[in-house]
């Protein structure tokens, strides 16, 4: 009865984790038979590795299958709830382990981007001795969150989001487990809500798995015990799209790079993607907005005097009504800029300029060019043989603008 109990409250997406090859889908590319991390894996031989890869791609599901297969002895962490004086004692004791009977510890760190710098300069040393062969995974960009000794000292493995025949077979497998999946049930799943929950999940295996647990476990079961599953129960049980998307992270900067290429390339097709992509994914209107201002002037410039105008009006009307209404704003303004004449006049002549001010330093300013305030800055010389511009033809007058040091400069 207490096994009935724990299973039940125990997720279908850990139930089904595989723990050997034959259950695993996906990363072939790096796992898949006779890659050089699947024999170092088969072999026993794993050193220092780093899985870096979104929600779900199967960075938990790998660490198990390790776990499964090696001789070493096996630690698995959580970042969010561990600190260094556990990483000590689990470092105490594999070098016990080692020292009584040459066994390694292979130790799991989950979401290890969440150690900040002084735990993971803790486990460097370990890492580098050999004490412990770590294998981390993360989310986020490791060359952003792990320190470099430590990045050093592993291989970094990138695994991609999975596709959706992966998570179709994933959860084929699961209808069909009696034991750990869902196969003691009477289950009927309209295509088309199949294919909806594929394409909702967006790659994550633990998403798709536990939507499909809850749809279910709610949906209504008919006199001979069948639950029927439509399209309209798999949208009830999603209530939103699950984009990737994380405002701080690495994706944040990857969408916004992507939409501020697709805008200097002209493609405005592609900069509309990038664009709703973003604000359905919930990032802040209020940040875009300002992205395309600073686009307007450093892409466009005077090629088009109006980009600018409408940078600006589509952030000030996303102030106004805010979101998702100012969203047709930034839908319009995206459109205008993709489609404007692209120029990097101003852009380039701010950094050309700033780049002499700094070989050149703080040049004081011609003494024509001031202003005499006072009678004794009048008698040093202040604004002594300025012409004013008014007094001659067309307001068109000679005289220099620039320090000595600068005169013959031209950056436009």
């Amino acid at each position: 009865m207490d096994d009935e109990i724990s299973e039940k409250h125990v997720p279908l997406a850990e139930r089904m984790r595989p723990e050997k090859w034959e259950d695993f889908v996906g990363q072939d590319e790096i796992v898949g038979p006779g890659k050089p991390l699947r024999l170092a894996i088969e072999k026993d031989e794993l050193v220092s590795v780093i899985f870096w890869g979104p929600p779900g791609s199967g960075k938990s599901s790998l660490a198990q299958i390790i776990a499964q297969s090696t001789q070493a002895y096996f630690v698995k962490f959580s970042a969010v709830a561990t600190g260094i004086s556990e990483l000590k004692k689990v470092v105490d004791e594999a070098e016990i382990r080692y020292q009584m009977g040459h066994q390694r510890t292979i130790l799991f760190i989950d979401e290890i981007h969440r150690w900040n710098k002084s735990q993971q300069d803790a486990l460097l040393p370990y890492v580098e001795n050999g004490t412990v062969v770590l294998i981390g995974a993360t989310t986020e960009n490791p060359s952003f969150e792990i320190i470099s000794p430590l990045l050093s000292r592993s291989r970094v493995y990138l695994l991609n989001p999975l596709s959706k025949d992966d998570i179709r077979k994933i959860l084929r497998r699961a209808l069909l487990d009696k034991n750990k999946g869902l196969g003691r049930y009477k289950i009927k799943i309209e295509s088309e809500a199949a294919e909806f929950l594929l394409r909702f999940a967006d790659g994550d295996a633990r998403v798709a798995l536990n939507a499909l647990e809850l749809a279910v476990l709610s949906a209504p079961v008919n006199y001979s015990g069948e639950r029927y599953i439509n399209q309209l129960h798999i949208k009830e049980v999603f209530q939103k799209s699950n984009l990737r998307y994380d405002k701080k992270g690495e994706e944040h900067y990857n969408l916004i790079s992507a939409l501020h290429k697709s805008l200097r390339d002209s493609n405005d097709n592609a900069s509309l993607y990038w664009l709703v992509r973003m604000l359905e994914a919930g990032e802040d209107p209020l940040y875009i907005a300002r992205r395309l201002v600073r686009f307007a002037s450093e892409d466009i410039g005077n090629a088009d005097n109006q980009a600018l105008q409408i940078a600006v009006s589509a952030m000030e009307a996303v102030k106004f009504v805010g979101s998702p209404e100012g969203n047709l704003a930034l839908v319009q303004a995206v459109i205008y800029l993709a489609r404007a004449p692209k120029s990097n006049l101003i852009n380039k002549a701010y950094h050309n300029v700033k780049s002499d001010i700094e070989k050149t330093g703080s040049l004081p300013v011609p003494l024509h060019l001031r202003n005499p305030e006072t009678k004794l800055m009048e008698e040093i010389g202040y604004g002594r043989n300025y012409k004013y511009a008014y007094n001659y033809p067309n307001a068109q007058v000679k005289q220099e603008h620039l320090p000595p040091e600068l005169r013959d400069k031209k950056w436009l």
